[in-house]
């Protein structure tokens, strides 16, 4: 980011790539480049700041993968673009956990990464590894998973975000606007199973997911473009989970949501 290149070494020129083709997948929900936006609001900061609409949209021509090239493991951005690869890291790193874990046998591990689960077979007694999915208003939980060797990833609003004249700015930046998601969920969860390279997609999807709203994520879920199941919670009081894990999935009733298995 601050020379414009550089070579880099090849774990990471496979990252960068595994990112921009997420973001390209994703219509730029996802986008790897909105590190300059991600500086100028500093949510995440000590000092966040409601910029002004010229400061957002100076530097909305600088977000977008097409700034990025890469050449084997030489990677150049075009002047001002700047990489942000916080998105999906956590998620790489239980991919390269679930790696480290093959490699010495061990075949029974929960992993939670701060909105990042990797369940690795069962619990040893041989039941489903129990994995909650926040309430994003409250106390407590929403719903429960059952899981065995699945990644789950969470991305909220609730998670980080400041306020500002009565107003609330939650972390998750839309690339297309330069402002946080306004998109209509409080949570989206990706859940998908334990196979190389899921934590990555689901950590991506996850956010991409969140800015993309109900009927988009629903949408690129339907696709099949990635195979993975997805629970939704909206602002308007409704839980959503896709029927791939509707035998995985229970809800709880005191949460205050209307429950629905989306098919």
């Amino acid at each position: 980011n601050r020379q414009g290149s550089a070579d880099v070494s090849r774990e990471t020129a496979d990252l960068i790539a595994d990112a921009v083709a997420l973001s390209r997948t994703t219509g730029g929900a996802f986008d790897p480049t909105v590190a300059p936006l991600v500086t100028l609001w500093g949510i995440t900061t000590d000092n966040p700041q409601v910029p002004r609409q010229e400061q957002i949209d100076a530097l909305l021509p600088l977000v977008g993968v097409d700034h990025v090239t890469a050449d084997g493991t030489h990677i150049t951005l075009d002047p001002g673009c700047a990489m942000d690869l916080g998105g999906i890291a956590k998620g790489y790193a239980s991919d390269r956990l679930a790696d480290i874990f093959a490699q010495y046998g061990v075949d029974s591990a929960l992993v939670s990464l701060g909105g990042n689960v990797y369940a690795r077979g069962t619990k040893p007694g041989g039941d489903a590894w129990s994995v909650a999915v926040q309430h994003p208003e409250q106390d407590g939980y929403a719903a429960m998973l059952s899981l065995t060797d699945a990644f789950a990833v969470t991305s909220g609003g609730y998670q980080r975000y400041f306020e500002e004249n009565g107003q609330v700015y939650h972390h998750i930046i839309d690339p297309a606007t330069g402002r946080p998601a306004e998109s209509g969920l409080t949570s989206v969860t990706v859940v998908a199973d334990g196979a190389a390279g899921n934590g990555t997609m689901c950590d991506a999807l996850s956010t991409a997911l969140f800015v993309m709203g109900e009927d988009r994520a629903l949408e690129l879920w339907r696709s099949g473009v990635y195979d993975f199941d997805l629970i939704l919670v909206t602002e308007d009081g409704r839980l959503l989970a896709t029927a791939g894990i509707a035998d995985r999935f229970r809800p709880d009733d005191s949460a205050g949501y209307a429950y629905e298995i989306v098919s």
